[in-house]
C-alpha cells in the first residue's frame, strides 16, 4: 500500500510561485507514474500533470502549460509540481497520485493510490 503525502501549498499572490512536493513511503516508487490534480471548490477535480516512471516523460493539462513544472526525484522517493505565474483560477486542493501501471496517464480512475490533498490559495 502506497502512502503519499503533500507539502507545499499555501497562500500566494497572484503572480507568485509555490512548489508542492509529494513524499511517497513503501511501495516501488521509482516504477509508478506520478501525477499532480485539482478541485476548486464546487469544481470536478482535474488533471493538472503527471510524469512516467521511466525516462522521466511529462504531460500537463493545457490551462497550466508554460507555468508549471512536475519532476520526480526517486532517491528521495518524491514528486514535485514548481508552480510559476499562478493566477487566481489556479486556487484548489492539490492531490498527488500514483499509477503502477500506466506510463503517462491523465485519467482519475487510472491511479490507485491518492494523497491528501494541499491547499494552494492565489490572492488577485
Amino acid at each position: 500500500q502506497v502512502q503519499l503525502v503533500e507539502s507545499g501549498g499555501g497562500l500566494v499572490q497572484a503572480g507568485g510561485s509555490l512548489r508542492l512536493s509529494c513524499a511517497a513511503s513503501k511501495g516501488t516508487f521509482s516504477t509508478y507514474a506520478m501525477g499532480w490534480f485539482r478541485q476548486a471548490p464546487g469544481k470536478e477535480r482535474e488533471f493538472v500533470a503527471v510524469i512516467s516512471w521511466r525516462l522521466g516523460i511529462t504531460s500537463y493539462a493545457d490551462s497550466v502549460k508554460g507555468r508549471f513544472t512536475i519532476s520526480r526525484d526517486n532517491a528521495k522517493n518524491t514528486v514535485y509540481l514548481q508552480m510559476n505565474s499562478l493566477k487566481p483560477e489556479d486556487t484548489a486542493v492539490y492531490y498527488c497520485a500514483a499509477d503502477p501501471f500506466g506510463t503517462i496517464p491523465r485519467n482519475i480512475p487510472e491511479y490507485d493510490y491518492w494523497g491528501q490533498g494541499t491547499q494552494v490559495t492565489v490572492s488577485s
